[in-house]
């Protein structure tokens, strides 16, 4: 099937053409006709299947034509989760709008100067992409409008209501009219995030699209099991320095753990850069084009650097912390093995993470394998973690000694390092900083409500 069967304009379809797209993706296919029809779509795709075209080329398609209403607000409202992602979805509305005519796109998103977003806002514009925080600081101002709203996007709306900004959400949505289309676009359409998308659409027409098998096959996986911090370095330290590594990221569960490693890996002769979501957006941005240009060999980055993030020169991605839930796994993982290449996927865990493991094998419907390095193998055997389909309990003692309850010298016993007083919100994670669900601070993952004050939520991430 080509793009012209799916009944966009012909503009759209040239620009799409142009860009070197001649068939839609399965998620395309189904997606846009149910758009252009005014149907409320929640859609479950994973990275890597098109779905920014799928929402895109509709929305561009009708803003072809002038809006019946009078106005200077957004036609299109598309909310993000990350600076990098609205970057990428507004690259992308730029691409396939570039033969409409008078199209007007702003990115308003945190770490660009506010006046400078609502000097932008305060002119004619047709679609804005934001992040919820940053949309949240232009509408307490008075600097946007809604009234002429056609279409309200939610893009990867479980990883915004994992960051916490189920308030903001919401408050965004107040303000739009109600008889927009909505379309919510999730990895999983269930828990907190079918209730929301029970709230905010009407009739919604239900999509889901597995994941290409082909894409899994393209990343070899493994764990190396590590009996302390020290350890866990020394294994890094080899791999980073493996001849077949051409570029490396480097996940770590906290900011301040992405900003030490990143200095210790410098000290130790890497080009080695750390982003996170206290950068401001400049930083954020000079980090990145060192990576793609190749000047930077290793990026040590929070979970805000695992979606939206494409360098095709990534061979490798190094878990050094593991990730609290499983499907940021599968997103970390997928920045390697891009464009067609292979990838190679290795975390780094203590004995004590095997259930975290096992929930990633459950969750991909993969065995990982253990591997071991001669000269580094763990002191304490690493034992097969229970893996996919097996539901048995592991016998294993808890481990002493080195690591176990925190003692501020090695591990903690639930994971991170240093010492652990709570599983959310207080002292732990590596170097002995506070952490919370990836890089941001005191809150639960999953949870439906801001346990910070919007400020400080916003300035934790980096995300407004």
């Amino acid at each position: 099937m080509a793009f012209a069967q799916l009944g966009l304009n012909p503009l759209v379809v040239k620009a799409v053409e142009a860009s070197g797209y001649t068939e839609p993706t399965p998620v395309q296919v189904q997606a846009i006709p149910a758009t252009l029809e005014g149907k409320d779509l929640l859609v479950s795709s994973q990275t890597g299947s098109g779905k920014t075209a799928a929402f895109m080329l509709p929305c561009l398609h009708r803003l072809d034509q002038p809006s019946a209403l009078p106005g200077r607000g957004p036609r299109v409202l598309v909310l993000t989760p990350t600076r990098e992602l609205a970057q990428q979805v507004t690259k992308a509305a730029e691409t396939y709008g570039k033969f409409l005519k008078r199209l007007r796109i702003v990115a308003a998103v945190g770490g660009a100067p506010l006046h400078v977003q609502a000097k932008l806002l305060s002119q004619p514009v047709d679609v804005v992409v934001a992040t919820p925080g940053r949309l949240i600081d232009h509408l307490e101002r008075g600097r946007i409008d809604f009234s002429r709203l056609e279409t309200l996007i939610l893009d990867e709306a479980d990883r915004m209501l994992d960051m916490g900004f189920i308030d903001d959400i919401e408050a965004i949505i107040a303000r739009t009219p109600a008889n927009r289309q909505t379309l919510l676009f999730s990895a999983t359409l269930e828990g907190v995030v079918g209730r929301l998308a029970q709230r905010v659409t009407k009739d919604a027409r239900r999509i889901e699209i597995m994941a290409a098998p082909a894409h899994k096959a393209k990343i070899e996986q493994r764990i190396h099991f590590a009996d302390d911090f020290s350890h866990k370095s020394r294994l890094l330290d080899h791999l980073l320095r493996d001849v077949g590594l051409s570029q490396a990221v480097v996940f770590t569960s906290t900011k301040k753990s992405a900003d030490d490693l990143a200095v210790q890996l410098r000290g130790e002769g890497f080009s080695a850069e750390a982003l996170h979501g206290d950068m401001s957006q400049r930083d954020r941005n000079r980090t990145l084009q060192g990576l793609r240009l190749g000047r930077t060999r290793v990026l040590v980055a929070t979970d805000v650097a695992a979606r939206g993030l494409d360098v095709p020169g990534i061979s490798h991605v190094i878990n050094f912390d593991l990730p609290r839930q499983a499907e940021d796994y599968v997103h970390r993982i997928g920045r390697t093995g891009r464009a067609g290449r292979e990838g190679i996927a290795i975390s780094l865990a203590a004995h004590f993470e095997k259930r975290q493991i096992r929930d990633i094998e459950r969750y991909t419907a993969q065995s990982i394998r253990v591997g071991v390095i001669p000269g580094l193998e763990p002191k304490a055997r690493p034992q097969r973690p229970e893996g996919f389909g097996d539901k048995r309990r592991s016998s294993a003692p808890r481990p002493t000694g080195g690591y176990g309850k925190g003692n501020g010298n090695g591990y903690g016993s639930k994971g991170g390092y240093g010492d652990r007083k709570a599983a959310y919100g207080e002292k732990q994670s590596s170097f002995g900083e506070k952490s919370g669900y990836g890089h941001r601070e005191g809150t639960r993952p999953g949870s439906e409500k801001r346990s910070t004050p919007a400020g400080a939520k916003r300035r934790a991430y980096g995300g407004y």
